[in-house]
């Protein structure tokens, strides 16, 4: 609504010889509703309103495109002639873009939607006929974009009405949500995503194929934020598609926004008077990865993977002829993907949002495996892309960190020789390729628990950006010499490290870092003037063919589950240490499914981290003594740091509720479940939870620590398993464990099993309570911790009053309704504890400071 008001008024208000808002601050104007779009998009994305968030985002890019043009043209690096040369490409591409949205709208029934598509689609239109005739069709561009306005202040109000009226009042059209329209899981996937960068195909094939039709003299500096915009949004879908599990989809965008990049590159040249030169070896290697990635494409559907043929045939046209973006051979493919873009936009759309499909080849490719009883192709669920440490949100970024590497590797194989740096084409794919996108896989690795590969991505991504910039930047004239060799040396001793740590992971990581060694000797070598020739290309060149090895593997591995392409076993193994293989399952703590995991874990015997809600600890199931006396080990327990019995509520404390002083059962009931742990008197009533020798390690001989944790995650789990032992997640004397990678990190393989929940919320330690004397009216304070003490006297003085007054605990009041003989037989003889009743006549066993349990965080 924003944006579409001030297009509006702008252009109601502005003329041939005048504008009403400088081009400048119109720019950044829209920069900022454009953001803000994408915003609402992307809150949008995975969910059921999938034709609003593709809306939202493709509106954002015109407007993100546009708003950078003005700006240029505001600050005088574009002529207000160069305007319509400019602005024309992008706004063809959106003009189509957003009716076939439209259109797929108005057959889903999507009215609002529709006119918001149709209206600013037109809008679009109008636009380009007043810059090609002057004074014509800014009134009808204020028209549609005052129709846009309309239907906004209509769809925002209906969605505020909504949420006030909690979805009791909803106009019609406004609703983003509806039970009839979820589809399965399979059809929906990540389809939006797909529209986008659908969309930015469009746009980049239209301003590459304008030149050749002749709508524009040629590629120029205005097409540059087109082009870069286009690049910008498809690394945003490439990120979307590893939260959707898609590592092919995100692998492919991830391409694509690459060579968005490379033409802006291209077309910024022209800015300074440079004509580029594209060396053969690097598009060559392109085009390869690509079709690669188009035949593992059609498992997804046939369509796709066709789809994806066509940047095969593009990047053998960049080959093809020296001149790269700017030849007849280049744009014509590029015409032919404007076309195929077009129809792929209708049909992804409309599939995502319909429930009749339009057939894509969906199931062919499986079909064909099946016949092949040389390759099982793999199941896709959930533990495809199971993370290596904890959960995630991510898929595997190896497949696009490792094409990276041989795109960066092959495209430096290409000389300047006596040209300027700049006009040959390997600055794009060394910048980019080999240093953004490896940062951005390395971010994706690091959020799967990767360490290393994270660690090797992003070194590698700062490696190239660095020595890119400053080789092919037209700087290393200058700095060539002792400031290079330096620099290049720290790479080359963090590269050893990492070297290093491959040694322990496979043969394929080992080779992989140690061929980048060399790389790095040959910088260091050509820095000080001593490379020998042909050292560097064949350096190189290895480690390209082992990049593509890697990248090979992975997306091989990932598709088929026999046979598998070998990465190696670790060349060095060490007690401990093996890559992640033997590491014990760490499920996340929010699914009911991997509770019950840990639960059978536990109930066979095996010891877990847990969160609560102060910090991760060590758990046992109290009825599996060996595990108790395990856990007991592995935490190397000192005497005055005895383990704890947690319980899911008080109920667990029934069959030995008559061996327990009423008032302190009452106590328990009001104060738990929270963060207060109660010293209570050791007794017999301890042997009813199977501890059996175990229970020596629990407590002092004289009392033991009790809590009722305030955790949904910890309840759950002791429902499942019964009262379990615990202890604090980490080596007696070091730092409490305050996130479930560090529970492994500190305790290695000895646990067989981490529920995840991420950073703990609480670094506090929980309050211990000395209840050993409470039958005498007085409590006492081990240590005060996340609940402040007076909370706890205020609850326990409101116990006192209710005791006095003769009430009983709710927990067991249904007790009292019970026959007398039922109550005889279910109690047994306790007329020594019923003597006791609020009387506070029975005698609790002796305690003494020096035998209180010293407990952890979360104990």
């Amino acid at each position: 609504f924003s944006g579409s008001l001030l297009l509006l008024v702008n252009s109601y208000a502005s003329s041939p010889e005048k504008n009403l808002i400088p081009f400048t601050a119109l720019g950044i104007l829209l920069l900022i509703i454009a953001a803000l779009l994408a915003y609402a998009g992307v809150r949008r994305s995975l969910s059921h309103a999938q034709l609003f968030s593709v809306l939202c985002l493709t509106v954002s890019a015109l407007w993100c495109g546009s708003g950078l043009v003005y700006i240029l043209v505001g600050q005088g690096v574009l002529q207000p002639t160069e305007l319509r040369s400019s602005l024309v490409p992008g706004l063809a591409a959106f003009t189509l873009a957003l009716l076939i949205i439209g259109v797929v709208a108005v057959l889903v029934k999507k009215a609002v939607i529709c006119l918001i598509a149709v209206g600013i689609s037109l809008a679009c239109a109008h636009q380009i006929a007043s810059l090609s005739a002057a004074g014509f069709g800014q009134s009808a561009t204020a028209a549609n974009y005052l129709l846009v306005c309309l239907v906004g202040v209509y769809f925002g109000f209906g969605r505020l009405l909504s949420t006030i009226t909690q979805g009791k009042v909803e106009p019609p059209g406004t609703g983003l949500k509806k039970k009839a329209e979820v589809k399965t899981e399979q059809n929906q996937g990540c389809s939006d995503a797909v529209s986008v960068g659908l969309v930015m195909n469009l746009l980049s094939a239209s301003v590459l194929a304008c030149p050749l039709l002749g709508v524009v003299p040629k590629l120029s500096t205005g097409h540059v934020p087109w082009l870069w915009t286009a690049g910008v949004f498809q690394l945003g879908m490439c990120i979307l598609f590893y939260r959707a599990m898609d590592t092919l989809a995100a692998t492919f965008y991830g391409f694509t926004a690459l060579l968005k990049f490379a033409e802006g590159y291209s077309a910024l040249l022209s800015f300074y008077s440079i004509q580029p030169f594209s060396p053969v070896p690097f598009p060559v290697v392109f085009s390869v990865l690509f079709f690669i990635l188009a035949l593992f494409s059609c498992q997804k559907n046939l369509l796709e993977g066709l789809y994806q043929l066509f940047f095969v045939a593009y990047c053998i046209a960049i080959a093809a002829q020296p001149q790269g973006f700017f030849q007849g051979g280049t744009e014509g493919v590029q015409a032919a993907i404007f076309v195929v873009s077009a129809i792929m936009l209708l049909i992804t759309t409309f599939n995502m949002v319909s429930t009749t499909m339009i057939p894509t080849g969906q199931g062919c490719f499986k079909a064909l495996v099946n016949r092949m009883q040389c390759l099982t192709l793999r199941a896709h669920d959930k533990e495809l892309h199971a993370p290596h440490l904890g959960y995630s949100k991510y898929a595997d970024a190896e497949v696009l960190g490792h094409a990276c590497s041989v795109l960066a590797a092959f495209a430096i194989t290409a000389t300047v020789g006596g040209r300027n740096p700049l006009s040959v084409l390997i600055l794009p794919w060394v910048v980019v390729a080999g240093g953004a996108l490896q940062l951005l896989c390395g971010s994706v690795a690091f959020a799967r628990g990767k360490t290393f590969e994270s660690t090797v991505f992003i070194l590698y991504g700062v490696m190239w950006t660095v020595w890119g910039l400053t080789r092919y930047g037209g700087l290393y004239g200058e700095t060539r010499g002792f400031n290079v060799a330096v620099g290049i040396i720290s790479f080359m001793l963090f590269n050893c490290l990492v070297t290093a740590a491959a040694l322990f992971l496979n043969v394929a990581w080992f080779a992989y870092t140690f061929t980048f060694q060399l790389i790095l000797i040959s910088f260091l070598l050509d820095a000080v003037g001593n490379l020998p020739y042909g050292y560097d290309i064949g350096v190189t060149i290895i480690f390209g063919l082992v990049s593509f090895y890697c990248f090979l593997a992975h997306i091989f591995n990932s598709t088929f589950q026999s046979p598998q392409i070998p990465l190696g076993k670790p060349l060095v193994k060490l007690s401990g240490v093996g890559g992640g293989a033997g590491v014990c399952p760490h499920v996340p703590a929010r699914k009911a499914t991997s509770v019950q995991q840990i639960a059978e874990i536990m109930k066979n015997g095996g010891i877990c981290g847990m969160p609560t809600d102060t910090v991760y600890v060590l758990v046992a199931a109290c009825n599996r003594p060996d595990a108790v006396v395990k856990a007991y080990k592995v935490k190397k327990q000192a005497e005055d740091r005895p383990m704890s019995l947690w319980i899911s509520s008080i109920k667990q404390l029934e069959p030995v509720r008559h061996l327990l002083s009423p008032l302190l059962l009452d106590f328990m009931e009001a104060a738990w479940p929270s963060s207060i742990s109660m010293v209570i008197s050791r007794g017999p009533w301890m042997d009813i939870f199977g501890l059996g020798e175990a229970a020596k390690h629990i407590g002092t001989p004289q009392s033991i620590a009790i809590r009722n944790p305030d955790c949904s995650v910890a309840t759950h789990l002791i429902n499942l398993v019964g009262p379990i032992a615990v202890t604090s997640a980490n080596p007696t004397g070091e730092a409490d464990t305050t996130h479930h990678n560090q529970v492994y990190a500190k305790l290695g393989d000895k646990v067989d099993g981490v529920l995840c929940d991420g950073p703990s919320p609480e670094n506090i330690a929980s309050t211990v309570v000395d209840c050993t004397k409470i039958e005498t009216g007085h409590i006492g304070f081990f240590r005060v911790g996340l609940i402040p003490k007076s909370k706890v006297l205020q609850i326990f003085e409101e116990v006192q009053r209710r005791h006095r007054q003769g009430r009983t605990n709710p927990s067991f009041e249904y007790d009292l309704h019970l026959p007398d003989t039922q109550r005889d037989l279910s109690s047994g003889d306790t007329s020594s504890t019923e003597s006791g009743r609020g009387t506070g006549s029975s005698t609790p066993s002796r305690f003494s400071p020096e035998h209180s349990p010293v407990l952890r965080n979360g104990s």
